[in-house]
C-alpha cells in the first residue's frame, strides 16, 4: 500500500502552488497612498520579531521567522498550521 502511495505524491510534485509570505499588513487611503514615492516607509501592524504568515494558494499553512540569506531574505518554518 505504501508503494501505491509513494507514486501517486509522485503524480502531485510537478502541480504548481502559490506561495506567499505575509510581512504585515495595514490601511491607508487612496490620498495616502497617491503620496508615496522611493523611500517611503509604509509602517505595518507587525513588530520585529512577530511571525510571518506563510499561504499557499491562499490558505495559512504555517508561520515562520525572517532570516538573511546571505543577500536575500527568507523565513524559517517555525510552526505548522493544522
Amino acid at each position: 500500500m505504501k508503494e501505491k502511495q509513494d507514486t501517486s505524491f509522485k503524480a502531485l510534485n510537478g502541480v504548481p502552488l502559490h506561495l506567499s509570505a505575509v510581512l504585515g499588513k495595514t490601511q491607508m487611503t487612496v490620498e495616502e497612498l497617491l503620496k508615496c514615492t522611493q523611500g517611503t516607509v509604509i509602517e505595518l501592524e507587525k513588530q520585529v520579531n512577530d511571525p510571518v504568515e506563510i499561504y499557499i494558494n491562499g490558505k495559512v499553512i504555517a508561520k515562520g521567522e525572517i532570516v538573511l540569506v546571505g543577500d536575500k531574505i527568507g523565513i524559517t518554518l517555525t510552526e505548522i498550521v493544522k
